[in-house]
């Protein structure tokens, strides 16, 4: 006797935050099946995550998604309190006036500082860096430890993560889709779920819809050891102009030159110019030593063209479904999102603490 081969109600590409996240809310209601390129799952930009939850990051647009998972994430222990500052020196006042009006009625909880009390905060300041948006909710995120969650979850819940299932080819007929791995393995689903990230416009191509023209944007991180060492008291601290962010951790430094290099979806790789240049950034802000380079790394954040996500049904085929870019906010929102979104697959209300997120500005069919 044959086996006989499942139909999965969703097969989802990829199993980093965005495709664990998701198959954790459906997979009590549907069968659902995970497939990674990767050895392991997160290899990507999960795994190269700054790791922190901002109120701000993302934009105005994203504040919602942002708040709405904050409990979540901090009912579950996966949140540590720090406070960011959005430093400026005096030629920035004005866009330290626009980035709080920007934010004004969005719920984030921001207020303008100067420089006595940035000083206070970040030891060593140069006199240059004289004003500040004060964020206290700011906080880091064990980002292993929350896609471990959802990856459990979602197993507890029946569903099948399946690595090494590099998709290379898509094809539907008779109301089901055959995913055949570069490999040969073969899944089927009834709908499949496009979380690919970087990879997403590929993963539409295959299936035969028009790309949403997410673009890959290459994002540098270092881990440095300086002389003092930062306290591990000490706030985010990010430029209002978008030219660096940095943070403690554990006796070290994390910074990045806020980069946003294009690139083809690939293994990222830094480039030593950007880590040159996330040094200098650096010591222009304060007077540290630089002492030694630890680590450093790179990740793909992926973006639609207005840097919003897209969630929702291809418009023209309603069975397969988008849920990407999300560029470098998609883990701090991804209990919104997830939520968000299975109850749309599953044609369920809308849970009563997402009911207020306008939810057309992500849909696929604004790319129409």
């Amino acid at each position: 006797m044959t086996e006989t081969t499942p139909i999965y109600d969703f097969a989802i590409v990829g199993a980093g935050m965005a495709g664990a996240s998701l198959a954790a809310e459906l997979a009590g209601s549907a069968t659902v099946a995970m497939l990674e390129a990767e050895d392991q799952a997160g290899y990507h930009a999960t795994g190269r995550s700054a790791a922190f939850w901002e109120e701000c990051y993302g934009g105005p647009d994203i504040v919602p998604l942002t708040l709405a998972s904050g409990p979540f994430l901090n009912d579950g222990g996966f949140l540590t309190r720090r406070g960011a500052l959005y430093i400026g020196r005096n030629e920035d006042s004005a866009q330290l006036d626009h980035f709080l009006e920007r934010f004004e009625g969005t719920g984030a909880s921001i207020s303008r500082v100067e420089q006595a009390e940035i000083t206070a905060k970040i030891p060593g300041l140069r006199p240059q860096w004289t004003g500040a948006i004060w964020e206290p909710a700011c906080a880091d995120i064990d980002v292993g430890s929350l896609h471990a969650h959802y990856l459990s979850a979602a197993a507890r819940a029946g569903a099948v993560l399946k690595t090494r299932f590099r998709v290379a080819s898509l094809a539907m007929a008779n109301g089901v889709w055959t995913i055949t791995s570069e490999a040969g393995s073969v899944i089927s689903a009834r709908r499949i779920i496009n979380a690919a990230g970087a990879w997403a416009d590929q993963i539409a191509g295959l299936a035969g819809c028009e790309p949403a023209g997410i673009s890959p944007l290459r994002r540098t991180v270092v881990q440095l050891r300086t002389n003092p060492q930062p306290s591990s008291e000490m706030p985010l601290v990010l430029d209002v102009s978008g030219r660096f962010y940095f943070k403690p951790e554990a006796g070290r430094v994390w910074l990045s030159p806020h980069d946003e290099t294009p690139s083809e979806p690939c293994d990222a790789a830094p480039e030593e110019l950007a880590v040159a240049e996330a040094i200098e950034r650096l010591q222009s802000v304060v007077d540290w030593n630089v002492t030694t380079v630890e680590r450093k790394w790179a990740g793909l954040r992926s973006f639609t063209p207005d840097r919003l996500p897209i969630y929702g049904a291809d418009q023209h085929n309603s069975d397969f479904i988008w849920f990407a870019g999300q560029g470098g906010f998609g883990i701090q929102t991804a209990p919104a999102a997830a939520r968000l979104m299975a109850a749309r697959l599953l044609g369920n209300e809308t849970p009563d603490d997402l009911a207020a997120i306008d939810v057309t500005k992500y849909t696929a069919d604004r790319f129409g």
